[in-house]
């Protein structure tokens, strides 16, 4: 055998193109109510408060009135957009064609987004009035503090989403026919597993666990996101909101759009995969939005 043959020694290359691990799209959306929207805002819900029963204390009493409060829930759209180049020169040097991966990564990094969009609305402040000019913030009172059941700060446990259920209840949240939902992250996740009343059967009428995951537990619904964002008045504290479906809203301007064109502008005519999209979400009643605070 010839000592030259190493001269002949090849490289091989792959030939399939793999997405980096991410969040492959829109975890929340489902869980929320949605609807389509034109113009620079959007009102998706006028409110009427609650009435009381007024008492009839004389016969031929003059008739009163009564008038219910009233609120209007406004959300505002934001514009979001990714392109990617390809460039044609770059492409006569592979032996693969990426166009189409970059299209499917744009497309999860959109539904990313409107998570982010779901939970910024049920954390910060929202927009309210006639015209949207009144600012409106979660309720306070609503939280589950990080130390709620034991005196040192705390991961999800059972105690604290009873208490998020009960806050939810008390403020007279439909819960028969209204969807429950806690937001959770890895951390979370694996606090909910250590917890005995989730993993054992002598408490449960049915497995909580599928394939080892929380689904549900307590009429609540977990849903895994590690988009989660910290307490702006407690940074050590993560936010695991849970609410009722009919209280939390995506408004979709312009859902994810793609676009896949040659650009003439650029030297070499290199293509451009384009996405673009503009939403907003917002809290439609903070009664039926309860934040959990975790240390994580």
């Amino acid at each position: 055998m010839s000592v030259n043959l190493p001269t002949f020694y090849v490289n091989q290359y792959a030939t399939n193109v793999q997405l980096l691990l991410q969040q492959k799209g829109s975890n929340l959306r489902p869980f929320v109510l949605s609807g389509s929207h034109v113009g620079q805002q959007a009102s998706p819900v006028d409110q009427i408060g609650a009435v009381v029963m007024q008492p009839v204390t004389q016969r031929f009493q003059p008739i009163g009135r009564v008038d219910a409060t009233t609120d209007r829930r406004w959300v505002f759209p934001s514009d979001y957009d990714l392109p990617q180049l390809i460039d044609s020169f770059d492409k006569l040097r592979l032996l693969i064609d990426p166009q189409s991966h970059y299209v499917t990564n744009a497309v999860f990094a959109a539904g990313r987004q409107y998570d982010d969009l779901i939970l910024a609305a049920v954390a910060g402040t929202n927009k309210t009035g006639v015209s949207g000019a009144t600012s409106t913030s979660r309720l306070a009172g609503d939280d589950v503090a990080v130390n709620f059941g034991a005196s040192a700060d705390l991961g999800l446990t059972v105690a604290k989403i009873r208490e998020g259920k009960r806050l939810l209840m008390k403020n007279q949240v439909d819960i028969k026919t209204d969807q429950l939902v806690c937001v959770v992250n890895a951390q979370l996740h694996d606090n909910l597993l250590a917890e005995t009343q989730i993993i054992s059967m002598d408490y449960n009428d049915k497995p909580v666990l599928v394939d080892g995951i929380v689904k549900r537990f307590l009429g609540v619904d977990f849903v895994y996101c590690e988009r989660l964002i910290f307490d702006a008045t407690d940074t050590d504290a993560v936010l695991a909101p849970m609410w009722a479906k009919s209280g939390v809203y995506l408004g979709v301007w312009n859902d994810m759009a793609t676009d896949i064109s040659q650009r003439k502008d650029i030297a070499g005519l290199p293509w451009q995969t384009y996405l673009y999209m503009t939403a907003g979400a917002t809290r439609l009643e903070e009664k039926k939005n309860v934040a959990i605070l975790c240390e994580p």
